[in-house]
Formats: structure tokens, sequence, C-alpha cells
């Protein structure tokens, strides 16, 4: 695919993301108004300037990356738009925002590549625990974090003259900095590693002083998350700091014994958190407490089956009735108002990228592109797992958004900047 079909894909999801909302607009009779003209400029100007950064910055970069996100932010805009119009506006912001700096990661990176992250590796890593830390600012200051849904992982800035508090997910930002951190480290150490043990009984154990930063970072975030609740970015950030470990070292051990840490854990806050109780009791029998902690997961069943194959269309269902659709459900709502046809496309549409991310992982020959490459993949196909199987009663809802479609301008400013850095890697690869 040449930069112009790249163009040309991403326009058609630009039109697509304007389309959509001119029909859910027709579907609820109301006549068409500047929204619709509001989407199509957003979107030009938000993957247009990735485009051009691309174009200008990165021409060898894979150009399979933006036409995936522009279709799946343009499906995940038209559900929120047919949700709340005004999250909508405010996802159109967010969109420029993440858009643009995207763009410029891009434009930063032109000339001493990717590996100019390396030196500031652990920089990176106060930053992101900086992040992390933010939720737990007192609530009587201008900036301080928020409890939504149990846990503590919002930071809302009180605007005294707006309608709506401004407020976003610092962590969302925080696990892409802590996956270049990784990479850088795992770069340097990887080859010892996997090559240096340490005898146990019958066990051989990796060099307890080779994963000492990496055990350190790891169990401070985790305690962090672990106090605001946030326990399904807990479970996202685990998953990707096992991931990546073996990716590096290519050695069971840290799959077997991430799975065990997962049940001991589980097992835990099962025990000491009412509302971890509430989400597995829901998951196990949500018609067993369908008025209260069930009501959003069996809601959320009634959409999907409700849809059938092509769907009750858009703005022609009632995925409104499913407690944080755009947030949470908003894959249930593609699933009620697309159908099954809609939602075996967004899953294959996650497919491709993460396909096309670990492709960039296994062409690149340094090692920490290589692992930047896979981690930022993992992040994103596991976080798309999670909140996908927690819709389809696969896993226990986590809380955590899925990437490029969810309402929520953290995240869609953290897959904005994946979106560069993988784009960026495939261009040194290709250079």
């Amino acid at each position: 695919m040449t930069r112009n079909t790249e163009a040309a894909f991403v326009i058609a999801g630009t039109v697509l993301a304007s389309v959509g909302v001119a029909m859910v607009q027709f579907a609820t009779g109301i006549w068409l108004d500047s929204a619709v003209a509001l989407t199509f400029v957003s979107f030009a100007l938000a993957f247009g300037s990735l485009h051009v950064a691309f174009r200008l910055w990165a021409p060898n970069a894979n150009t399979m990356i933006l036409p995936i996100a522009t279709f799946l932010t343009a499906l995940g805009t038209i559900e929120v738009f047919r949700l709340d119009p005004e999250l909508a506006a405010l996802q159109r912001w967010w969109l420029v925002f993440a858009g643009i700096a995207g763009a410029a990661v891009v434009w930063l990176l032109r000339n001493s590549g990717v590996a100019v992250l390396r030196r500031y590796r652990y920089l990176f890593l106060a930053a992101a625990m900086v992040l992390l830390l933010l939720p737990l600012l007192p609530s009587s200051w201008p900036i301080h974090g928020a409890v939504v849904n149990g846990s503590r992982l919002w930071v809302r800035i009180d605007l005294p003259l707006a309608a709506r508090d401004l407020s976003f997910q610092p962590g969302e930002v925080a696990k892409v900095l802590l996956t270049v951190f990784l990479a850088s480290y795992l770069a340097d150490r990887s080859e010892a590693m996997s090559t240096v043990s340490r005898t146990v009984g019958p066990f051989r154990i990796p060099e307890p002083r080779h994963l000492g930063p990496v055990i350190v970072a790891a169990g401070v975030a985790f305690i962090v998350l672990v106090y605001q609740r946030d326990l399904g970015a807990s479970l996202l950030l685990f998953g990707l700091f096992i991931g990546m470990l073996y990716v590096a070292t290519g050695r069971g051990f840290y799959l077997g014994l991430g799975l065990v840490l997962v049940t001991i854990a589980g097992g835990a806050a099962y025990t000491m958190f009412s509302h971890v109780q509430v989400r597995i009791e829901a998951w196990i029998d949500p018609f067993g407490d369908y008025a209260g902690a069930g009501y959003q997961t069996a809601q959320g069943l009634f959409a999907m089956g409700s849809g059938s194959l092509t769907g009750s269309g858009l703005g022609l269902g009632r995925p409104d009735l499913i407690p944080a659709a755009a947030t949470d459900f908003v894959f249930a709502a593609i699933g009620e108002e697309l159908g099954l046809a809609g939602s075996i496309a967004v899953i294959v549409g996650y497919a491709f990228l993460v396909a096309v991310g670990f492709g960039i992982a296994l062409r690149s020959r340094d090692r920490f592109r290589k692992y930047l490459a896979a981690g930022l993949t993992i992040l994103l196909g596991l976080q798309t797992f999670l909140i996908i199987a927690g819709i389809v009663r696969l896993f226990p809802i986590t809380g955590i958004t899925l990437p490029f479609m969810s309402y929520g301008g953290s995240s869609l400013l953290a897959s904005a900047l994946i979106a560069a850095l993988l784009g960026r890697i495939s261009h040194e690869e290709r250079t």
C-alpha cells in the first residue's frame, strides 16, 4: 500500500464517521446540524496530521496503521455520539489533540529516531510513577483525584465557568511510558536474563539482580493501582510486564510465574475488595442480581443478542440502557446497532492492528525497537482482549477502555502515541 492509498483510506474513514453521525441524527428525528461538519473536520485534522507527519518525517512507516485506527475510531465516535452528543463534542476536541500530539512525536523523532528514548528510561519511569500518583491528590485542591465506580483513577480539574469539569485518566499515558522504560531496560539486560540462571532446588530461575529495577517498578505501580482500586489497570500492567519479559528472554518461567501470581492476586483481591466480589459475582451469574450488580452485564448481553446478524441500525437500538456504554461497553453498543457483522469487523480490525504491530517487532533488528514495538502491541492487544472478554462474559469486567473506540481523551491520546511510535519504528527498520 502506498502513501496515497493510505490517504484515501483515511479520507474514507473520515467520511464514514461523518455519515454515521448524520445517520444517527436522521434515525433519532434530528435534522442535520454542525455535528456532522465538526466530526469531519476533527477527523481530518487528527488523522490528517498523523498522515502528513508520516509522509514528511517517516515516509517508510507501515501504511496499515492509520487506516485501521481511523476505521476503529470512526465506529467508536459514531456510537459515542449516539449515546451522548455532549460527550461526543468533547471527544472531537480530544481526538484533534491526540492526533496533533502523535504527529508531534513523529516530528520530535525525525532525526534521532526512537533510540533517543532509550537514554531517558529512568525519566520516563519517574514520569509514569507521578502520573499514577496523580489520582491520589486531595479532593479540596482545584486539581484532584476522583472516585468512579469504586476506583480512584481519575483526575479532575475544576473549571468554574465550564458546564463540565475536565477529567482524564493519567494511567493511560503512564502505561506507554512504562513500556518505553521496560523496552530500554530489557534491551540492555535480555541476553544476561536469558542465559544466566540460579539453581533453587530442582528449579532454575533468572539471576535476581537482573530483575531488580523491573521488580521495583512493577511493585510500585501495582501497589499504587491496588491502593486506588484500579485492578483492571493493575492486571493490564502485570500482563505487559510478563509479556515483555517473555519476549526478551524466551523463557517459559515468566509465563508460569505470571499465571501463579495472577491466581494468587485474584484470590487476594476477591477477599479484600468488595467491588471485586461484586464484579466476580456479576460475571458468574449476572441474572442472580439483575437489578443490582449484574445489571450492566445483563444489559450488554441483551443488547448484543437483540442485534442479531446485521443490527438494529445506527440510532435505532437502545444501547443507552447500558450503564457506562460510552466508556466500558461501547463494544456492546456496536453489537446491538451493527450486529454480529459489525462486531466481527471491529475484532478483525484489532486483530489486523495487533498483527501489524508484531510484524514490525519481528522485522526489527535493533533490540530496543523490537521490544518497544512488541510491548506497545501487547499493551494494545491485551487491553482490547480484557474489555471485549468482559463484555461477552469470558472474563470479569475490568473497567478499562477499548482503544480508539471508547470515550475518553486520555485513552485516545495513549492510542495515538502508540500508533505514532509503531509507525516511526517501522520506518526506521525499512530505512
